[in-house]
């Protein structure tokens, strides 16, 4: 890639909904732009960062959602939500990127871990992430409740 990316949060509505198509790529149920940025406006409330790659250009290639939180287990943390790379640049070292700059943020802030959930059928990213640093701890267990599955951006 012959191209310098840039790294910076987006937090204006305007840039969400810029930074929709490549988001979809990584979670096909987003229905559309004007939903996203009402979902991207909540979260942002509930402590979620939009960080964004971006070339000379100013396209957006690449995403990482995170929040800073703090459990009994972790302590204080930074929880990676989203990272996605448009998929004709994957495997171009833009998520290593990414997920390079959140890693420094959280130890930035005085963070005790980094902690990111990825699902079981998901190989390569499983061997992304463990290329990258990051060991499995645990399983992620979900039970989807009756009525509010679909809450997104009410």
């Amino acid at each position: 890639m012959n191209t310098s990316i840039t790294l910076a949060h987006l937090d204006t509505p305007d840039d969400w909904a810029r930074a929709f198509g490549v988001m979809k790529e990584l979670r096909p149920h987003l229905t559309d732009a004007d939903t996203f940025r009402t979902q991207m406006r909540r979260q942002r409330e509930e402590g979620y960062r939009l960080l964004a790659a971006r070339d000379d250009d100013d396209t957006i290639l690449g995403l990482a959602g995170y929040r800073t939180q703090t459990n009994t287990l972790y302590g204080r943390f930074v929880y990676l939500d989203d990272l996605v790379v448009t998929a004709r640049l994957q495997r171009s070292g833009i998520g290593a990127q990414l997920l390079d700059k959140v890693r420094e943020i959280a130890r930035h802030s005085r963070c005790a871990h980094f902690v990111l959930d990825t699902g079981l059928h998901m190989a390569l990213a499983q061997r992304f992430y463990y290329r990258n640093g990051l060991l499995a701890k645990g399983m992620h267990f979900v039970e989807p409740l009756a009525g509010h599955g679909k809450e997104t951006a009410q």
